[in-house]
């Protein structure tokens, strides 16, 4: 009878594990569905080609303008920078946490740097907009304090505890006898961590990379209130000290004022299709480098 009981509870577990990673695939796929029914109209009217290479987002103009590289170029500006920012600091924290830290220090230091995740996107905006930008505008001598180096900033930020959390896990999955072999060759501690340890964690680093790359990418409020909104093209370095306008800022502040069904309309659906899209294939890839380094956990 306990057997059968046992046996029942383990089926029962098993169906609803079952029927949760199910569901989660069709959420997704509704979701790419509801996407894809509201932006096809615009590539009816316009071509593919022309949308994600036109020059000029102008929405409200006679005739409208629905042109996506300003917005693409935006956004690859502020995240790159970001990804510059945050992987250096986020991997040197990394191995500072897992290689050199005290046990005492580790198992309070990690945990600080996750909580970096748990602030509200907004908060970070404001500290930027009322403070950071002002000052970084009279330090640089720029004409405004919105700009796409400012949004760079502030995203490498909320992109470390990604990062950290990532990198750590693969550097500590790294086996010790790696390390203890280095060591008794010679080699110093920190001889061993540059040459075996971060390059036996290569994978799982290359999985942090991307997923911080996710995490950028998909931010909205902060990019919203800090990058200035200006959809133009950015150019060379020169694009990260001026304002620009990203793919999940545009949706944000001009959804809610759109006429339903209109043109404009279909190119916002537009635009979150293709950052869908981004988004999907970014994760898609950090995931299976995160499978192939041998499970490293992606929290």
């Amino acid at each position: 009878m306990k057997r059968r009981t046992l046996r029942a509870q383990e089926w029962l577990v098993e169906r609803t594990i079952h029927v949760a990673g199910m569901l989660a695939i069709a959420f997704v796929v509704l979701i790419f569905a509801f996407l894809l029914r509201d932006a096809l109209p615009v590539f009816r009217g316009d071509s593919l080609e022309h949308l994600l290479a036109g020059r000029y987002w102008r929405p409200t103009s006679a005739p409208a303008q629905f042109g996506m590289l300003p917005l693409i170029l935006g956004s690859l500006y502020v995240t790159v920078g970001a990804l510059v920012i945050s992987l250096p600091l986020g991997l040197a924290c990394a191995v500072f946490i897992s290689e050199v830290a005290p046990v005492r220090l580790r198992e309070v230091l990690k945990p600080l740097v996750e909580l970096l995740a748990a602030i509200p996107s907004v908060v970070y905006g404001f500290l930027g907009l009322l403070m950071i930008g002002p000052w970084l505008a009279d330090a640089l001598h720029l004409p405004i304090g919105q700009f796409a180096g400012l949004g760079s900033l502030l995203l490498a930020f909320m992109a470390i505890p990604t990062v950290v959390s990532v990198s750590e896990d693969a550097i500590r999955a790294v086996p010790a006898a790696l390390r203890e072999s280095s060591l008794a060759l010679g080699a110093t501690q920190w001889q061993t961590i540059i040459k075996v340890v971060v390059p036996a964690a290569r994978s799982g680093i290359i999985a942090a990379s991307l997923l911080g790359l996710g995490r950028a990418i998909g931010e909205t409020m902060t990019v919203l209130m800090v990058t200035g909104n200006a959809a133009v093209i950015p150019q060379g370095l020169a694009g990260f000290f001026k304002p620009v306008r990203t793919m999940t800022a545009t949706i944000a502040a001009e959804m809610g004022e759109v006429a339903y069904h209109s043109p404009h309309y279909h190119a916002l659906f537009a635009v979150g299709l293709l950052l869908f899209l981004i988004t999907f294939a970014t994760n898609t890839i950090a995931d299976t480098v995160v499978r192939r380094a041998g499970g490293v956990k992606t929290r």
